[in-house]
């Protein structure tokens, strides 16, 4: 796990440090909790329970320590961290420190879902792609770069749409980015999915902010002249792919856009819709077919990290005065949309059985009508029913507060603090290991397959420990690798995190790497 402390730093290890106050004295202090954190999640330890499996001993020399802390008091550390409520402060200066290292400032912003299965807070349903049901839960909005590496993340209290929660991204992104750019540019792109497709809106964040946007067009009808499309060479996630491309103005309620189409070998056309002026045909397909490596780092994140498990149990209020769809307007409105739906099937059948006869003979018409009057009697029953919900249903609001919810239905959330803190540790750990995946894609020809596998076998393999005070040095022997390939690219890794000179935390040994495989 050593192998990644070069990384971590990198990465903004020290603003946690900077940012919370040292805790209570005893012998683990703040550095020591950190610390065993981001070594968790590196070996995929999921929770401090699992910690119980572990040799406490071979964990603690990690930290230049005997042991590490049992699983009960290193949940006290942790609360007392959480209690200090500086998770917002530490995004914001992880966010700021990740931004100005960013070439080019485009954002893929998108929702997961975490969802909630137990009883003590009462959460509003949404839809969960994944598991293809409406389900109790809440809403992660994450803004990644284009190579999925995490930026930030916003939680959404009850049912926010991913408009609402861009509209609260933008200030914060606007806060950390200082940058001049010419009067036809925009100030950075978001790049999104068609949950946020909104044409006016788009215009809207053009007109006041300078913010482009990119993202695929909805309801596409027409289909463009396949002789217009024409072969553009590009590359995508570090590959040579050539696709046939045509762009055009088009016109959508009211306002102009840029409209690209990707013409498939099936035929399809994928229409991709910009307000960014100047961003070339094949570099504005580029980003938006890059969108995947957020959903690539949403399912890794769940495989590794154990991405929706709470970390603290317990319930928060919301903003009492916050409106909400009223939830019996709403169960009013299904029961209308049931009804009419029994009914439409009812004068289905009934309209079919006078087709099927000579309807021109009214003598036929009417013994049609006195065979099906069992059927016309239910039809009367389901509108006199639809009347009736639809009376009922104009005396609810369509919208409340949440003060106004019966108390057993009021909605509250879960506790927050803890999460985002687990969400800085894993975010951080996740761009640690994918700057040393990076590192060994320059020597090792098999990175893309097997590179995260090599770097999880480093990061639970056995190595030797050997300070040197009188040298100042802290020697990493590391252990024979499964494979000889793997064993070279550990010896070329070495030598990469040799060059860095980095310091254990809050020590002034320098850290040496070395692997015994010949």
């Amino acid at each position: 796990m050593l192998f990644a402390i070069p990384a971590l730093i990198s990465q903004g290890l020290e603003k946690f440090f900077k940012v919370f106050n040292p805790l209570p004295a005893g012998f683990y202090g703040l550095h020591h909790v950190i610390l065993i954190l981001g070594f968790m999640y590196l070996c995929r330890i999921k929770n401090p329970e699992q910690l119980k499996k572990h040799p406490p001993g071979e964990l603690g020399k990690l930290l230049g320590l005997d042991r590490i802390p049992e699983v009960g008091y290193f949940r006290k550390k942790l609360k007392q961290i959480i209690a200090q409520s500086k998770a917002d402060e530490l995004h914001a200066e992880l966010f700021h420190s990740w931004v100005e290292e960013m070439p080019e400032m485009f954002f893929y912003i998108d929702g997961h879902v975490r969802v909630y299965h137990g009883e003590q807070a009462n959460l509003p349903k949404r839809y969960v792609s994944r598991e293809k049901l409406c389900l109790s839960g809440t809403t992660e909005f994450w803004v990644n770069d284009q190579q999925g590496l995490p930026l930030m993340v916003l939680t959404g209290e009850l049912n926010e749409k991913i408009k609402n929660a861009i509209e609260e991204i933008i200030p914060k992104i606007l806060k950390e980015i200082n940058r001049k750019v010419k009067p036809d540019e925009p100030i950075f792109t978001i790049v999104v999915d068609r949950e946020a497709y909104d044409p006016a809106w788009f215009k809207k964040l053009w007109d006041d902010y300078s913010i482009a946007v990119i993202t695929y067009r909805k309801n596409v009808k027409d289909e463009w002249d396949r002789s217009l499309f024409y072969n553009t060479e590009t590359r995508i996630f570090n590959t040579n792919v050539t696709m046939q491309l045509c762009e055009m103005g088009t016109e959508l309620k009211g306002h102009w856009f840029r409209e690209i189409r990707r013409l498939s070998e099936n035929g399809h056309q994928t229409s991709i819709m910009t307000t960014h002026p100047s961003l070339s045909l094949q570099n504005t397909a580029v980003k938006m077919f890059s969108r995947w490596s957020q959903e690539n780092f949403f399912k890794y994140m769940i495989d590794n990290f154990d991405f929706d498990r709470m970390v603290e149990y317990g319930t928060e209020p919301v903003d009492q005065k916050r409106t909400i769809p009223n939830p019996d307007y709403k169960k009013l409105s299904y029961q209308i949309k049931k009804a009419r739906e029994k009914k439409s099937r009812l004068q289905a059948r009934v309209f079919q059985q006078m087709e099927d006869n000579d309807a021109g003979d009214i003598d036929q018409l009417m013994k049609t009508l006195i065979k099906n009057s069992s059927l016309i009697e239910k039809i009367n029953d389901h509108t006199d029913e639809i009347n009736a919900l639809l009376a009922k249903r104009k005396n609810q609001p369509s919208r409340i507060s949440i003060a106004d919810m019966p108390q057993e239905q009021r909605y509250n959330k879960l506790k927050q603090e803890s999460k985002k803190l687990k969400n800085a540790i894993i975010m951080l750990v996740y761009r640690a290991e994918s700057a040393l995946y990076n590192i060994m894609s320059e020597f090792y020809k098999s990175n893309d397959k097997e590179g995260r596998v090599i770097l999880k076998e480093i990061f639970t393999s056995d190595a030797d420990m050997i300070p040197d005070y009188e040298n100042k040095k802290l020697t990493i022997k590391l252990h024979s690798m499964s494979t000889p390939r793997a064993n070279q690219a550990v010896k070329q890794l070495c030598a990469f995190l040799n060059q860095t000179e980095t310091c254990f935390p809050f020590t002034d040994l320098r850290l040496v790497y070395e692997t015994v495989a010949v």
